[in-house]
């Protein structure tokens, strides 16, 4: 149970009251020596643990950000998208919390079971149609008369967005994201029982100069499968992973077989466009290369390496002489 921790004035109250008998410290320790009970409301069973609720908070920062990059590109305007919270409740009371008429999007994650709900609230799901439209970007309508166009122009926009979940997941499990049915009334989509447990993110949405929430209801099904990878010690283990010396022997054997463009610079000088116009066989072009200088050998336009000029089997070759240093 989380302790509660007093202001200054609180203390302050509570020292003088002590003080002037007000109050009695006897009886103080009597209630603290006697049994707290806290009341729990089985109907609303607390699955996840704080762990676990942090590393899906995770997974959606970094989905809210493949989000504003898709949408931004798809909209042409200004969108922002970040994690409010993550809290998990039972389900009814999430379709409670939802408008009456808004917009769900329904997605299959194969091959986890169960489905989860994209909600976005209409002014934020209107500006997106708008923009779309040409339109400035204005969330002033009414979900209760979507047209089949309507319906169809947001529908198509959130099954394109399916790839950014797929990756922002792919830290945890590779899932393929369909979006199945759309529909704008809640009372009209059962996704599980109304006491199942479901973790609810709520995103804050900026689109334009119109702002709303979407929020994502996971039940509690679709992730019992991948909750032991929901932990810190799972990250840590994760990241902390020993590379593999058979693929990275692979990576090495393709790496070497890359192919890069190797240039000797003989020398540089600058002319006018005149000169080049004039030239003619016979001229010579002063280079502000030395004869006594070592040449620059050049990898994909890099200077790399000192050379001088030579020949190996009848062949123009250069021998190296030292290594550039990359200046820091």
């Amino acid at each position: 149970m989380p302790e509660e921790i007093l202001s200054q004035h609180e203390i302050d109250a509570l020292l003088s009251a002590l003080t002037s008998g007000e109050m009695d410290a006897e009886e103080l320790k009597k209630e603290e020596e006697e049994k707290k009970v806290r009341v729990y409301d089985f109907k609303r069973a607390l699955r996840f643990s704080k762990d676990q609720i942090r590393s899906i908070y995770r997974i959606h920062e970094n989905y809210a950000r493949l989000l504003t990059t898709f949408f931004s590109a798809q909209l042409r305007t200004y969108v922002n998208i970040s994690v409010a919270s993550v809290d998990q409740l039972p389900y009814e009371e999430f379709i409670r919390s939802i408008p009456n008429m808004t917009i769900l999007n329904v997605y299959s994650l194969s091959p986890l079971e169960g489905r989860i709900i994209l909600e976005v609230n209409p002014n934020i799901a209107y500006a997106m149609m708008d923009r779309q439209l040409g339109g400035q970007g204005s969330g002033d309508y009414s979900v209760d008369n979507l047209t089949e166009i309507e319906t169809l122009l947001i529908s198509q926009l959130f099954e394109k967005s399916s790839p950014n979940l797929k990756e922002a997941w792919s830290s945890i499990v590779d899932i393929d994201p369909v979006l199945e049915e759309f529909e704008i009334n809640p009372q009209f989509l059962q996704l599980v029982s109304p006491n199942e447990t479901v973790v609810v993110v709520s995103l804050n949405t900026k689109i334009g100069e119109v702002s709303g929430m979407m929020n994502i209801c996971i039940p509690h099904i679709v992730l019992e499968p991948i909750i032991p990878k929901l932990t810190a010690h799972y990250w840590m283990q994760t990241g902390a992973k020993e590379r593999d010396p058979e693929t990275y022997a692979k990576l090495t054997t393709l790496v070497q077989d890359v192919n890069v463009s190797a240039t000797v610079i003989l020398g540089r000088t600058v002319i006018t466009l005149q000169q080049l116009l004039n030239l003619k066989l016979g001229d010579v072009i002063t280079l502000d290369q030395s004869i006594n200088e070592p040449l620059t050998l050049e990898v994909n336009n890099e200077p790399k390496m000192y050379v001088q000029v030579g020949r190996r089997n009848k062949k123009l070759a250069v021998q190296v002489l030292e290594a550039i240093e990359r200046r820091k």
